[in-house]
């Protein structure tokens, strides 16, 4: 087995194994991804301050987030096409998690289904859903998810209208993928993935198809997709969807004070700065430097979570020394799953919670409950927000 230390090593191996077409969906942004790229560089313009002379001893990372006990204050996001990572790959990846003492959020858009990850695991996952058109279909999607135990869901609110991906339009995205001579050519080079694909039935959208009104196959998928988000989307209709879970509700994708003071008001449990990772306005500021301004915006009316660009234990460290309660990593765990599977998200995960550790000790604390910005340097005019 290779030596993992760093999520780079996991990067690398991902990039080898899984075909081109899925490698660019998670490694690319919206337009001319500047977005995408920031959020991961602007982290590194936050330093650290080293502290010496503290006792050390006995420390803990862990946590509560939205009232659950968590080993780290880390979250495996919700990733669409995971299965198309790696075989069955939502399964693996909420085993993973399990065995870290994480919370794992399952996509609407995952391979597999809601059904087939609670078979296959001990603990309930959190479920996240889209703000789309059809309410019966949502209606029972979200009995589907209470009947698996799911205590919480994820309501992405910042997906109206999709933004313009341009690796995925060029390579013809699709699950299973389309068979094409170049789509051909590049995954007959992948042959531990298409090993592992041809050992499971989970191809396509397992929470979609057979579920929602139309389809009945891979190829109604594609029509079915393009007519459901509803860019009509209000505040109310926020509401009305957390009134329908009923249970525990996560806001994600805020990026602006004023929308974080409305989900808070509107009384959501928690909610996520996020921009999508990149992928969908383009020219947005990215996360880390939002984070700031949003949680001075809420105080303690909510909490307030980070999502994008969190490639490191430093990153959840500077993330939680902002005001960030918790931190949801994307892409970190997704490179450990292409790479070596259910093994791989476990290497990432222990990558993360050590760095986090050790940077915070280095830092002069030895309980991240003691983390705050009194750790960091942060550059003049960092943050964003109305001023």
């Amino acid at each position: 087995m290779p030596v993992i230390t760093e999520i780079a090593d996991l990067k690398r191996m991902y990039r080898r194994r899984v075909p081109r077409m899925f490698y660019d969906y998670t490694e690319s942004g919206s337009w001319s991804e500047q977005t995408f790229r920031e959020n991961t560089s602007d982290f590194g313009k936050i330093r650290l301050r080293q502290r010496i002379a503290v006792d050390l001893a006995n420390r803990s990372v862990a946590t509560r987030l939205i009232g659950e006990d968590v080993a780290m204050p880390v979250v495996l996001a919700p990733v669409g096409l995971m299965g198309m990572q790696c075989a069955d790959g939502e399964i693996k990846a909420a085993r993973a998690a399990e065995r870290a003492g994480v919370p794992f959020c399952l996509s609407t858009m995952s391979i597999c289904s809601i059904e087939d990850v609670a078979a296959n695991t001990d603990k309930p996952f959190w479920f996240q859903v889209y703000t789309l058109k059809d309410n019966d279909f949502m209606s029972r999607l979200l009995e589907r998810a209470r009947a698996a135990g799911c205590p919480a869901i994820v309501i992405t609110v910042d997906l109206q209208v999709l933004g313009q991906r341009h690796k995925d339009i060029k390579n013809g995205l699709s699950a299973p993928p389309k068979l094409t001579i170049s789509s051909i050519a590049n995954m007959m080079t992948k042959v531990s993935w298409g090993l592992g694909m041809l050992g499971t039935k989970r191809r396509s959208f397992g929470n979609i198809v057979g579920h929602a009104e139309g389809v009945t196959d891979p190829s109604s998928l594609s029509s079915w997709t393009m007519e459901a988000f509803d860019p009509s989307l209000n505040w109310d209709r926020i509401k009305e969807l957390m009134d329908m879970w009923g249970g525990k509700v996560i806001l994600k994708g805020i990026l602006d004070e004023e929308d974080a003071v409305k989900a808070a008001e509107l009384g959501a449990d928690a909610i996520i700065v996020s921009n999508h990772g990149g992928r969908q306005l383009d020219g947005a500021l990215s996360s880390v430097r939002m984070l700031d301004p949003i949680v001075r915006a809420v105080g303690n009316r909510t909490e307030v979570w980070l999502d994008g660009g969190v490639r490191s234990g430093q990153d959840v460290l500077k993330a939680v020394a902002l005001g960030a309660k918790g931190v949801m990593v994307g892409r970190s765990y997704v490179y450990g799953l292409g790479a070596m599977g259910e093994a791989g998200v476990t290497a990432a995960l222990d990558v993360i919670r050590k760095e986090l550790d050790v940077s915070m000790a280095l830092c002069g604390r030895r309980d991240i409950a003691d983390v705050d910005r009194e750790i960091l340097l942060v550059p003049e005019g960092f943050s964003g927000g109305l001023g």
